[in-house]
């Protein structure tokens, strides 16, 4: 029997609703973000916000109440959003979360920042990540690890932790994450809120500060499916910017109902899986199938091949990528005589430990790539892996799992590297093989604490699977009662 027991509970604030109030003329969008200000101040111990930008959210507010009354509005006016601290606002400080980007302030904006902006959003300010994306439990950042609403001793998740629990908290309409092994979904279902990491090659890159180049992904955080949709519509699409782009993608065209769903079999067999997360999941597949959906148990073997593929792919191009912070040409340098000294104490001053850690990792496979392989190897298998779940996805419309094997964990729980590591395991899939992917948040745990249900489906499915995961919350909910 599965126990409900919340430690924290609130009211979703949708911009769907709020959109619907502004219409109507019930709520004006300078109220809404005054509201959202005083919240953001009451809850100022979860350590959230890196920045806010008070006075210029107030500001462009009152314009587009003004362009709502003269019907100029765009199609996102007066929602409320916030960015990780990974990506880009021109004029405005961008850190990372990092100690050795203190005092930089881009000279442009990222085409997903420039895109909300031009349909009316407001953007409140910059949300507390882990250093350089790195990390899941937002306990890496220069600003201290964020606290989780549902129970402020626990972690949120990560690394997108500030922007999961932003929305989690009430603190505004919708956050940008960033996801390059889960790190939008995971903090998404350790928060109880919805997060999507897009296809590979939908979203433009441009404005993101780069962990793994093959691997990241901008998606959307927010409180229901028909706010993720309308982001994904406006920040979708080739920009010119970001060469990866597809300039031109194809919805799911296949004929389908909709109703064949599969899941890993073996991915239930995992000796860390929550029995109670297990019990709900497999409880979930019976009653789907009662419910007219033909579920579709799956022998996937490459689930032990997707940490050391993440791992040694995700390791090296952050080893390559970070190679720029020297302190030369943005953030904070360290003095020192001579210049190799200066760019030596900057970086061992600046980065924290993931970082370098994650550096140390990459530049040992990089270093024995000539002789064994390494990462040439990850690549091919990488490849299988993205072939084989292509097949998978010509015989099942979406893909089912728990997103997380527990609930949120203590803070500074995990102390060993591969435990911390394995908090992402049922989420490295989609990263690796590209497809798009959404959790959809559960509040059905003994501890009070949400968890997620992970939908996967084939390129450019998105609209599939937020139609299919808004479908599935009365079972959710009924499996969970």
């Amino acid at each position: 029997m599965l126990l409900v027991a919340f430690f924290y509970m609130r009211e979703p604030v949708t911009y769907s609703e709020d959109k619907q109030a502004y219409a109507d003329g019930t709520l004006s969008v300078e109220k809404r973000v005054r509201a959202f200000l005083k919240t953001i101040e009451n809850r100022k111990e979860l350590n959230v916000f890196a920045r806010s930008y008070e006075k210029e959210a107030l500001q462009r507010a009152v314009e587009i109440d003004e362009k709502l009354r003269n019907g100029t509005a765009g199609a996102l006016a007066g929602m409320v959003i916030a960015l990780k601290d990974n990506i880009v606002w021109k004029g405005h400080e961008l850190n990372a979360s990092s100690r050795i980007l203190e005092g930089y302030k881009p000279s442009f904006s990222g085409t997903a920042v420039a895109r909300l902006l031009e349909q009316d959003a407001i953007i409140l300010g910059h949300l507390n990540c882990d250093e350089f994306a790195m990390g899941s439990a937002n306990e890496f950042s220069k600003y201290g690890r964020v606290k989780n609403p549902y129970d402020p001793s626990r972690t949120t998740g990560g690394s997108s932790g500030g922007p999961a629990a932003a929305i989690s908290a009430g603190l505004c309409h919708a956050a940008l994450g960033s996801d390059t092994g889960g790190s939008i979904r995971q903090p998404s279902a350790f928060c109880g809120v919805f997060g999507m990491k897009p296809t590979y090659s939908l979203v433009s890159r441009y404005g993101l500060v780069t962990y793994a180049s093959s691997l990241d992904q901008i998606g959307p955080i927010t409180n229901s499916t028909d706010d993720l949709k309308r982001i994904m519509d406006v920040i979708s699409g080739p920009d010119g910017k970001d060469h990866t782009l597809v300039s031109s993608f194809r919805k799911k065209d296949k004929k389908s109902s909709g109703k064949v769903v599969g899941y890993f079999k073996n991915l239930l067999e995992y000796e860390k899986l929550d029995p109670e997360i297990k019990d709900y999941f497999n409880s979930l597949l019976k009653l789907m199938k009662n419910q007219g959906y033909r579920v579709v148990p799956i022998d996937f073997p490459y689930l032990d091949y997707l940490l050391p593929l993440y791992n040694v792919i995700s390791t090296v191009e952050a080893a390559t990528n970070l190679e720029r912070f020297d302190g030369i040409n943005y953030g904070k340098r360290e003095s020192a005589k001579e210049w190799k000294d200066s760019i030596r104490k900057t970086r061992s001053q600046g980065f924290g430990s993931e970082v370098k850690r994650k550096i140390m990792m990459g530049n040992t496979v990089l270093i024995n790539n000539e002789k064994y392989g390494f990462y040439d190897r990850a690549v091919k298998v990488r490849n299988l892996v993205k072939r084989e779940t292509d097949k998978i996805f010509e015989e099942v419309d979406f893909l089912i799992s728990p997103t997380t094997p527990a609930v949120a964990h203590k803070a500074w729980q995990k102390k060993e590297v591969i435990e911390r590591y394995m908090a992402d395991f049922f989420t490295f899939h989609a990263n690796i093989t590209g497809h798009p992917a959404v959790s959809v948040p559960v509040f059905a745990h003994s501890t009070g604490m949400p968890f997620g249900i992970q939908v996967s489906g084939c390129f450019f499915s998105e609209d599939q699977l937020l139609s299919f995961s808004e479908q599935i919350l009365p079972l959710l909910k009924k499996v969970g009662h």
